[in-house]
């Protein structure tokens, strides 16, 4: 099966066209996708999305969004995971390149849904960028203070960070972005990564792979994303998808395995 862990199909991008895409994917081979919360504002938009039985969704906030929403607290996405379509935590996180938000800020919101995440089981969907060393340092401090599971998405960060977030027993998403000709340090990271928790996504409608590049990327194109993964890998196709899939259902686990 091909699985997109990590789509955004709520975005304005999808908005003339959102059944046709969905459709496309399916077409391609698509099983499973993930629709991936930007902002707990959109959950509702975000979770209309999931009413299709192979979509599922997740609640959350991104860095760039945490002003908006900085008391967000453990307890509200407790409230709204409750909902058996939300399969997990996030899109949460730090995002030192653009400072949408203040880092303060961010570090709290981030927070707060790693708290979620302990209380519900529920895997937390991570964003991280140019932020390595105060990420890893909460995610450390934080794990210490109780487990939780770790999904590092659409990893781009350094080895350091990956090594880091690996010993907490972290899962790690391939992107588009592996399949860029000036991405070889992600290459070499994903090298590294444990072979038994990586998975792949889209990020849809962002980061199209080759040779896409440059368009509004969509789910249909996860079958690039999954042949650099093997190449990169030395696995064949069929192992690839094999292992991503086991990867996937072992990190998002409220999802039935048919």
């Amino acid at each position: 099966m091909l699985i997109d862990s990590h789509v955004n199909l709520h975005a304005p991008q999808f908005d003339d066209d959102r059944e046709a895409v969905i459709e496309r994917a399916r077409a391609a081979g698509v099983g499973l996708m993930v629709n991936i919360c930007d902002r707990v504002a959109n959950f509702q938009k975000v979770r209309a999305v999931a009413e299709a039985p192979d979509i599922w969704a997740t609640v959350g906030t991104h860095p760039h969004e945490a002003k908006d929403d900085p008391d967000l607290t453990a307890a509200r996405l407790v409230e709204l995971a409750a909902d058996p379509r939300v399969v997990g935590i996030g899109e949460c996180g730090l995002d030192f390149h653009y400072d949408l938000s203040p880092r303060d800020i961010q570090a709290r919101v981030f927070r707060a849904h790693v708290a979620a995440a302990r209380q519900t089981g529920l895997p937390l969907v991570v964003h991280t960028r140019e932020a390595d060393e105060v990420m890893g340092a909460i995610l450390e401090e934080e794990y210490a203070a109780g487990p939780f599971r770790i999904l590092m998405h659409c990893y781009t960060s350094g080895a350091e960070l990956a090594a880091r977030a690996a010993a907490l027993g972290a899962w790690f998403s391939v992107s588009g972005i592996a399949t860029f000709k000036a991405a070889e340090d992600v290459r070499a990271v994903i090298r590294d990564m444990p072979a038994e928790r990586i998975i792949v996504e889209t990020d849809c409608p962002y980061l199209a792979p080759v040779p896409y590049r440059g368009r509004r990327n969509e789910p249909a194109y996860i079958p690039h994303v999954l042949a650099k993964l093997a190449e990169i890998r030395g696995w064949s196709l069929e192992e690839a998808e094999a292992r991503t899939e086991d990867a996937f259902f072992a990190v998002f686990d409220r999802i039935p395995r048919a």
